[in-house]
């Protein structure tokens, strides 16, 4: 694949990102009404970061042209619906490496502010209240990932200092890692039972949907934790409530079914969880890493080398 001339549709200013091949016209649009240019001449479209499926999409029909559509997300669940409209031979590429550090980061910051009370502290806070008392700590915990890809292993690299006394790794078929062995997703019901945390890192597909379900969370441990930092359908609400309220397990949710949460959804009051609002990417660690790799995808378009992170080819 190679592409000299065409426009390119990027979120942000092509002055703000260094190393870009000089051969393509840059058009800023970052999902306003108003298109940049007409979308028929472009060739690579960089998705906005943070807008609904329907912004994301609404230029795609009017692209015969294009030849990569990058998203900015390490999913890519959110453009599959306007694949259908793509010519054929079009590449869709995820932000592999993009989002590891930050969504990283934030696992082990909900495992931590779980673990040690920090939400019932910081209501104290709010209320003049003083919780003193005996918390629990990482150091000595069995933790499970559960979707072993990039994101994953960054979480365990995160989670090494820990003094953890287990980390078992899981994702949809067995494989030997640097860390040590991979297991598959069938395995699940005999390793849930074991383990203190639960990190959910897997892109949401048909078979990711739904997986921790009654069964699952039924396997798990009394007062085990629950992180989910993948997508908000792989996580059954309902099931989930259920847990919550007996007060058996304890969670943390970066992303939620349904996402936003609206006013008024039980799992804004449910005992023994805490809630972020899918910010596991959008931190400052993602632009830089943003910029460095549409330059380098870019740059390996104009020379016609094959561009990364390819998730699927269309017909």
């Amino acid at each position: 694949m190679t592409a000299t001339t065409g426009d390119v549709w990027l979120p942000f200013p092509a002055a703000e990102v260094d190393g870009l091949p000089d051969c393509f016209r840059y058009r800023l649009w970052d999902g306003e009404e108003r298109f940049p240019a007409d979308p028929g001449p472009c060739v690579f479209y960089v998705t906005p970061y943070m807008k609904s499926p329907a912004v994301t999409l609404r230029p795609l029909a009017g692209m015969p042209a294009i030849r990569v559509v990058q998203t900015l997300t390490a999913g890519i669940d959110h453009v599959l619906p306007g694949v259908d409209a793509l010519p054929s031979g079009v590449r869709l590429c995820n932000a592999r490496g993009v989002h590891e550090a930050s969504t990283a980061e934030l696992s082990l910051t909900l495992i931590l502010a779980s673990l040690r009370g920090i939400p019932g502290m910081v209501r104290g806070q709010d209320r003049e209240e003083w919780h003193s008392g005996f918390y629990e700590a990482l150091a000595d915990k069995s933790v499970l990932i559960v979707g072993y890809g990039s994101i994953g292993a960054a979480v365990e690299d995160r989670l090494e200092p820990f003094e953890c006394r287990r980390i078992t790794r899981v994702a949809r078929s067995a494989r030997s890692a640097p860390r040590g062995p991979v297991h598959a997703l069938a395995e699940l019901p005999r390793l849930l039972p074991d383990a203190d945390v639960v990190v959910l890192c897997m892109p949401l597909t048909e078979e990711s949907r739904g997986l921790a379900g009654a069964g699952f969370l039924g396997a798990m441990k009394d007062g085990a934790l629950l992180v989910n930092v993948a997508r908000g359908p792989v996580v059954d609400t309902g099931a989930l409530l259920t847990e919550l309220r007996s007060g058996r397990l304890r969670a943390a949710l970066d992303v939620t079914d349904p996402e936003p949460l609206p006013a008024g959804h039980p799992l804004w009051h449910a005992p023994n969880l805490l809630i972020t609002p899918h910010v596991g990417g959008s931190s400052s660690a993602f632009e830089p890493r943003a910029k460095r790799l549409v330059a380098r995808q870019l740059t390996r378009f104009a020379a016609g080398e094959p561009v990364e992170n390819t998730v699927l080819i269309t017909d």
